[in-house]
């Protein structure tokens, strides 16, 4: 028999029993991360949307050509359309300070061998 009020055989204690919902994804995010920006995309619509925390609160942000600058992270994030591990499709891509998208992994090496990768890839 188990000594603690809550505790099974094996030694596990369970939580009592609340009719309380773990909080959602947004809530964990704005109230208990708190976040400062957070962006959702969806695959199926292609539309990219941004949030910015303000006053404790999540805030839709405006974005021009489907872009956002992060002060923060001295980066931003768009909405790139290229092929990408073989699948052709719109894809969220970090950019920089001039607006020029990071580097992939493989783009970088084809840079490294003197290879211009918009050629290559045809963009």
């Amino acid at each position: 028999m188990p000594s603690q009020p809550n505790a099974v055989g094996n030694g596990q204690v369970l939580r009592p029993e609340t009719n309380e919902k773990p909080p959602s994804k947004w809530e964990v995010y704005e109230q208990i991360l708190r976040v400062p920006v957070y962006a959702v995309f969806s695959r199926y619509t292609n539309r990219l949307r941004v949030f910015a925390l303000n006053a404790g609160r999540y805030q839709e942000l405006e974005l021009s050509d489907s872009r956002v600058w992060i002060a923060d992270l001295s980066l931003g994030l768009g909405l790139w359309e290229g092929e990408f591990q073989g699948i052709d499709r719109l894809w969220l891509r970090w950019y920089d300070v001039d607006g020029n998208w990071i580097l992939t992994e493989a783009e970088q090496r084809l840079r490294e061998s003197g290879i211009d990768p918009d050629q290559f890839l045809n963009r």
